[in-house]
């Protein structure tokens, strides 16, 4: 594949701090690399005024609950449930959030979980960075071309998209690891589904210029990696 090089956009969205979470082996490439531009995911949480434990996040201006509970890779039912509070509920500048579960609970089982992620699609790759905190790619293909999971898992959130994406898909990957992709295109899940790797998600769509494109990140405990480190050659 082709690939190139773009300057680094404004984004305002994923969590830019680590979190205390499980921790999960992600394997199926070179030697690991360093997830709206803004990067493909629902609400980036910005780096916090006051320092808070890990496992919880403090609000910014803009935040929402679904957002924050896909940017830290978690269903937004457990971030409600954690935190009592309702699904649709209303955030406040300066509210803190739990955002990881309390340790010991809903461990996995295996000391790792291992994930070999697949191209979510086929075209002229461009990377997407961000001063090496935020990595991630543009594929560009037909605006009909499928978007298909990187690997199995469950969809987290499906919502509005965020600069020139209608669509946002975001899958959870064992215990730390989610995917996520922004997308112009009909969209084939809702949150809750369980997906296989290769299962159709989307279609591309066709951006301002008419082409079709996805951006695809990879996070793993909350920061963001380099997919092309990953991705199989």
């Amino acid at each position: 594949m082709k690939t190139m090089s773009i300057p680094a956009r404004q984004r305002s969205l994923w969590a830019r701090a680590a979190l205390a979470l499980a921790g999960a082996t992600l394997v199926g490439g070179c030697a690991s690399g360093g997830w709206y531009g803004q990067s493909p995911f629902a609400s980036q949480p910005r780096p916090p005024q006051r320092t808070v434990p890990a496992g919880f996040y403090r609000v910014n201006p803009g935040d929402t609950l679904p957002g924050v509970a896909a940017a830290f890779g978690q269903p937004v039912d457990e971030v409600a449930a954690w935190n009592n509070l309702p699904r649709t509920a209303a955030l406040t500048p300066g509210q803190v959030l739990r955002v990881a579960p309390q340790p010991g609970a809903n461990a996995p089982t295996a000391e790792s979980i291992t994930v070999r992620p697949a191209w979510p699609a086929y075209g002229q790759v461009t990377r997407v960075t961000d001063a090496g905190k935020v990595k991630g790619i543009v594929i560009t293909g037909r605006p009909d071309e499928v978007v298909k999971a990187s690997a199995d898992g469950n969809v987290i959130y499906v919502g509005a998209g965020v600069d020139q994406y209608k669509s946002l898909v975001v899958v959870k990957h064992g215990a730390d690891i989610v995917t996520g992709y922004a997308v112009n295109g009909e969209v084939m899940v809702r949150e809750g589904d369980a997906v296989k790797k290769g299962q159709p998600l989307a279609e591309m769509g066709a951006d301002a210029s008419g082409r079709g494109t996805v951006e695809f990140e990879i996070r793993r405990a909350g920061k963001s990696v380099d997919p092309l480190a990953y991705l199989p050659r």
